[in-house]
Order: structure tokens, then C-alpha cells, then sequence
């Protein structure tokens, strides 16, 4: 598959993420249209879903969008997490097997470009989920198949069967875990490393300041739980650094922020998942500036 450096996220069509409580909130159709829409017109050709995103809205406006358009983006889709609160979830063979057939139905497409294993499942052994792709695969179903949220015992566990051909996880200035094992990993057996969350749920933007309450409707404020071990002094003084290195450069802290991640050898492409056409901008203004390896690692320093 051809790989995207900027990839459109779609986790905010109908909801925030995957979390049944958020369900109907997040984008509305008419607002994901316009994002859709934003995104082709800059150039991003590949889209990443998953079909409990928005409860399954998310998949069904981008099929709705590409029956009102004809555009046929690469789409990145993934399973693991119940539909509605109460409902199965894993990653078992026969569930698996209901869960993309239901994606393709929603997405008006006969196959998906990446299927996704969106977090790993205890229950379900490594060569069972490597045979269920590879015979997703053998049925044409899936073009490529890969995982998400994975570390890297599970990781290479799932090696041991079978070769995923991309690795979805967060990473950005702020969560570097995978630099230990699962970036050089996937550098090693040339596996393709997506990362999400590229501002640290908007950290890296500036968005928040030291001691004060973050914005209604933001990040931090809608779902902080996966941020509040970020939120330290050490981090804003960092922070500061950063801000004050992206103002020399005159770009704004997310635009650098998204420019050092594109500068990581590993980094095949990343996930966006912006809210509105600026912030799409922003991505795409990201494929201007240039660091050098030298540049990267002064920044990366700084935190």
C-alpha cells in the first residue's frame, strides 16, 4: 500500500474515540463532511476508522461521503472495542469475521486497505489473530493487516506467527516509550509505524497553561484520564522550551511539533485527528519545515 505521510483521524465522527458515553457527541455528519472534504482538498488520500468509533458513525459517514463524492480514500480500520455499552469486544476469530464484514457494509466498500487489531486481547492467542487475518487476506477482504496499542512483548509474540505490516501506537514529544522496543523493532523488520495522538491530546499545541483549568470540550477536559501523569512541572517547563524554539523558527508549536515526528526515520506516517480545516493546516504546514537530525535531537533534548 502506498504510504501517506499525513493520514486524516477519524476517532471524533460521532463521538470521542471508541468510549460508549461520548456516542452522538464529537463531529456531526455535516461537520465530518466538511473535514472529508478539507482533507482531500490538501492532498491527505488515506483515512483512519474504526468501526466502534461514534458507535459505527464514523464508518458510515465516511461511506456516506464516499457515495456523495465518488472519492475512494485508503482506508485504515480496526476492531477490539464493543459497539455500545455491554457489547462483546476482543478479538476472537468469529467476532472478528462479523465485525469487518459490518465495517465494510458501513463503509460502502468490498475491502479494506489495513485491518487493524485495535488493542491487544489476552484471550485471543497471537496465532489465532495471525490466521484470521491472513485468511481475511486470502478472502480479499483486507489488503494489509497490522495492530494497535500494542507493546512490544505482545508485539513480538505476534511475530512469531505472522508479519503485521504496520504498527499503529501514540507517540509524540511527550510519550517516546516506543523508542526502547517497538520503534526500533519495526525499523529492524521494516514494519510501518503510524503514530496517533501527535499533540499529546493538544499539550504540545500550547493549548493548556500551568495551574488553570483546561477549556470546556477540550481534550483534557472531555477525557483526561490518558494525560494527567503528563501534567507536571517538568512537562510546562518544557514546554516553554519548546514554544520558545518554535517562535524562533516562526512556526507555531503544533506546526514543529508534527515537523519533529515527520523528521523520525521510523515514522511512516501520522494520524491527525483534526477538529476543523485549521487544524488540518496546521498538519500540512508541517510538510514544510525541514529538521535536520541534528535539529530533531536538539528539540527532542528539550523535554
Amino acid at each position: 500500500m502506498e504510504r501517506s505521510r499525513l493520514v486524516l483521524g477519524c476517532g471524533n465522527f460521532g463521538g470521542i474515540g471508541s468510549a460508549p458515553a461520548f456516542f452522538g457527541q464529537g463531529e456531526s455528519e455535516a461537520q465530518a463532511f466538511a473535514l472529508m472534504d478539507a482533507a482531500w482538498s490538501f492532498g491527505i488520500r488515506t483515512f483512519d476508522t474504526a468501526d466502534a468509533y461514534g458507535g459505527g458513525r464514523s464508518e458510515t459517514w465516511i461511506g456516506n461521503w464516499i457515495g456523495r463524492t465518488g472519492n475512494r480514500p485508503r482506508i485504515v480500520t480496526k476492531t477490539f472495542n464493543p459497539m455500545e455499552a455491554g457489547a462483546d469486544h476482543g478479538l476472537a476469530r468469529a467476532r472478528m469475521t462479523r465485525q469487518l464484514e459490518s465495517s465494510l457494509d458501513r463503509l460502502r466498500v468490498d475491502s479494506v486497505d489495513v485491518y487493524l487489531a485495535h488493542d491487544f486481547d489476552p484471550d485471543t492467542p497471537p496465532e489465532e489473530l495471525v490466521g484470521t487475518f491472513e485468511a481475511l487476506r486470502e478472502l480479499r477482504l483486507i489488503n494489509e493487516w497490522g495492530v494497535s496499542n500494542f507493546g512490544s512483548t505482545e508485539l513480538r509474540a505476534l511475530y512469531e506467527h505472522g508479519k503485521p505490516s504496520v504498527v499503529e501506537n501514540n507517540y509524540n514529544l511527550l510519550e517516546r516509550d516506543d523508542e526502547q522496543d517497538v520503534i526500533p523493532f519495526c525499523a529492524e523488520l521494516d514494519i510501518a509505524y503510524m503514530p496517533f495522538g501527535p499533540l499529546a491530546g493538544g499539550l504540545l499545541a500550547g493549548r493548556y497553561q500551568r495551574g488553570k483549568q483546561a477549556e470546556r470540550g477540550s481534550r483534557l477536559a472531555t477525557r483526561p484520564e490518558g494525560y494527567e501523569h503528563l501534567l507536571t512541572d517538568k512537562t510546562f517547563d518544557a514546554l516553554e522550551r519548546f514554544a520558545a524554539a518554535a517562535d524562533e523558527r516562526g512556526v507555531t508549536s503544533a506546526t514543529l511539533a508534527m515537523a519533529w515526528l515527520l523528521a523520525q526515520p521510523a515514522v511512516t506516517s501520522i494520524v491527525v485527528g483534526a477538529r476543523n480545516e485549521q487544524q488540518l493546516g496546521v498538519a500540512i504546514g508541517a510538510l514544510q519545515v525541514e529538521l535536520s537530525p541534528a535539529e530533531a535531537d536538539m528539540l527532542a533534548q528539550l523535554f
